[in-house]
């Protein structure tokens, strides 16, 4: 069976995740004390028993799901389950970086802090309020690219708007100035989405608007030492599996402005062999999108004790 490990990005926090891991081993704990120090601070205390609404900012949500989802690495290590149980790892977009650091390409330290700088940069690269995200339900991706593009046309100081992400068959979420958004809701629904919703996000992500986190993140991966992975990863804006080093920092620099091909990925992944998914961290968004890619696929979401008794059951 050809397996892959695949890790959750931006939207699957939530207080306490990963505390239990943390407390049935102590390689788990270990993770978010790394990651603490890396930091600086008590980023755990927040994780365990802060406020949603300070995790969910977008500088503190990005090495907290990272943390979690290595720390889950960890315990499945304690009981004789590695990277080499996988083929390939992916993450969505930040998970990325968490599938990076768990097969040996990044450090853990080193992952942390690019990501609180990732977090920092996208943030404030646009304006509170000037950006948007929506979701168009039910309109497959090249579809959704002529709405985006439609809606970018339509303005006269020339809005950005586009596919941002391409998450499964029916999910595609656009990105840019939030009028354009907007209007991409709007020519969505005439073009027969089942729903189109405008997303409770901080920013745009990956789009254009993202130059400056782009140029940030450039700055910051340059400083860092990039191994070769233990596995191949599929990177979000290929598609398609990567190990050398030096692909792997210029693509997560263009990750910042790019589509997360995530249903592509997952498809390269499935044509590759792959028939089982784990989804190792936080929440199952990610099971979820997979299923509907390929309804014969075999998903297991490990983020807690009980889903490693389970796997080992």
């Amino acid at each position: 069976m050809t397996r892959a490990f695949v890790f959750p990005g931006q939207g699957a926090q939530t207080i306490g995740m990963g505390k239990d891991l943390a407390e049935a081993y102590p390689a788990a704990k270990a993770v978010f004390e790394e990651v603490d120090d890396a930091l600086g601070e008590s980023l755990s205390a927040l994780i365990w028993t802060g406020d949603i609404a300070d995790l969910t900012l977008t500088a503190n949500a990005q090495p907290a799901l990272m943390a979690t989802s290595l720390a889950a690495m960890r315990a499945l290590e304690a009981e004789g389950f590695g990277i080499h149980d996988a083929d390939f790892v992916a993450g969505h977009s930040l998970g990325e970086y968490s599938a990076l650091a768990a097969a040996g390409a990044l450090s853990i330290a080193d992952t942390a802090r690019l990501l609180r700088i990732r977090g920092q940069a996208m943030q404030s690269a646009v304006p509170v309020g000037v950006g948007a995200m929506a979701a168009l339900l039910g309109l497959d991706f090249a579809t959704a690219s002529e709405v985006a593009a439609e809606a970018a046309s339509d303005a006269n100081g020339g809005e950005v708007c586009q596919a941002a992400n391409d998450n499964d068959p029916a999910q595609v979420v656009v990105s840019g100035h939030k009028a354009a958004v907007e209007r991409a809701v709007e020519l969505a629904k005439a073009r027969g989405a089942k729903r189109a919703v405008m997303l409770p996000v901080s920013a745009p992500f990956h789009c254009a608007l993202m130059q400056p986190a782009a140029d940030a993140m450039a700055e910051a991966l340059a400083r860092v030492t990039v191994n070769t992975p233990a596995v191949p990863v599929v990177a979000n804006v290929r598609a398609e599996a990567v190990t050398d080093p030096e692909t792997i920092r210029a693509l997560l620099v263009e990750q910042v402005t790019g589509s997360v091909r995530w249903r592509e990925s997952v498809l390269w992944m499935v044509g590759h062999g792959v028939t089982e998914f784990w989804e190792i961290g936080a929440g199952k968004a990610l099971s979820g999108m997979i299923k509907r890619i390929d309804r014969g696929a075999e998903l297991r979401a490990i983020g807690t004790p009980a889903d490693i008794v389970a796997l080992m059951g």
